[in-house]
């Protein structure tokens, strides 16, 4: 083959050499061998001599840049390359730069700023996660989409699990400080009429030692807690539509994190009342409770805020709370309120 064959075989099967040291062997070959007619036919042979590559090189060990010729000198490719072991680049252009990846780019990709094939649109965020994507994302930040959370584990527990717990709400919650058992082991800022629009402006809370009491809102930035129960909703019935509430509820929701980072938010549905009191025609109803309730399990995104909803447990089939648990229609009688204690018991959430 002689010294130029020797010398170009060893630059293009051997070395890794940069384009115009490659570009001027295969000159002085084809010079020397009279094959620059073959030129002509627009081949991508694999010694290299065909014309503009179609970018479809499987980027192996002849092919480090994943480019259409084996020698890289065909002119860019449609940036198909596999991107395999030896395309660390994962392109089909001969500079090995590519396209914007889709992120899903594989072994051989570590970036993963490819497809599999090493080229492709910009990436959605959707990388495989597999190795050679190892950040699992196509963004330029890495980040990918967040996964989102499952089902809530809930666990059963004892009593104490209320012990560094809040119940803020209004006299449905009296009911539960009242008799639930509950007043020597959890706190409550709770009180007949309160609503998700006063809720931090009320002056509810008593203070030891002190005759005028203060807000929630002094309260929850004078003490920690790890869990905060929230029921509000019955008295806001006859005020605006649901569209309001829930906005404000939002807004409720938002603060109360901010004053409580650290702890888990129960969101409260509504509970229900007899179907025969929700006949009444006034602005109580099962049919409006109903639609706030889907509204407020929407808040939750189950991390830190998570949706309880006791209507299952004190209901009949025709939808309303049971007539036998009630005196008024509205509120739990003092003995039934141990089934709501229970079923918050039955749905708790250990961190």
């Amino acid at each position: 083959m002689g010294a130029v064959g020797f010398l170009y075989l060893n630059y293009v099967d051997h070395w890794q050499v940069y384009a115009g040291t490659v570009e001027q062997a295969k000159a002085l070959y084809l010079e020397v061998t009279g094959r620059g007619d073959e030129r002509e036919n627009g081949s991508g042979s694999p010694d290299g001599t065909g014309g503009p590559g179609d970018g479809t090189g499987n980027g192996e060990s002849e092919n480090p840049e994943g480019s259409g010729s084996p020698d890289g000198t065909s002119e860019p490719g449609d940036g198909t390359g596999n991107g395999e072991s030896e395309n660390p680049e994962g392109s089909g252009n001969p500079d090995g730069t590519g396209e914007p990846g889709d992120g899903t780019g594989e072994v051989g990709n570590p970036e993963g700023i490819g497809s599999p094939d090493g080229t492709g649109e910009p990436g959605d965020g959707t990388g495989s996660g597999e190795v050679g994507n190892p950040e699992g994302s196509g963004n330029p930040d890495g980040a990918g989409r967040p996964e989102e959370p499952g089902p809530p584990e809930y666990v059963t527990v004892e009593d104490d699990y209320f012990s560094d717990a809040v119940f803020i709400g209004d006299s449905r919650t009296v009911g539960m400080y009242e008799y639930g058992e509950l007043e020597e082991i959890s706190t409550f800022y709770a009180s007949t009429g309160l609503t998700v629009y006063k809720l931090f402006d009320s002056a509810i809370v008593n203070v030891p030692g002190q005759k005028q009491k203060i807000t929630v809102e002094e309260a929850l930035q004078n003490n920690s807690f790890s869990k905060i129960y929230l029921m509000v909703g019955i008295n806001e019935m006859g005020t605006g539509t649901v569209e309001t509430f829930i906005e404000k509820y939002k807004e409720v929701v938002a603060h109360l994190q901010e004053l409580q980072p650290e702890a888990i938010l129960y969101i409260q549905g509504i509970m229900k009342v007899t179907t025969k009191r929700s006949e009444q025609g006034d602005y109580i109803n099962n049919e409006g409770i109903i639609a706030r309730n889907q509204e407020l399990e929407k808040l939750a995104d189950n991390r830190q805020v998570f949706y309880l909803d006791v209507n299952p447990a004190i209901c009949d089939e025709t939808g309303g709370l049971v007539e036998d648990y009630t005196f008024d229609g509205v509120h739990l009688k003092a003995k039934y309120i141990q089934i709501w204690k229970d079923y918050l018991k039955q749905h708790a959430i250990q961190k």
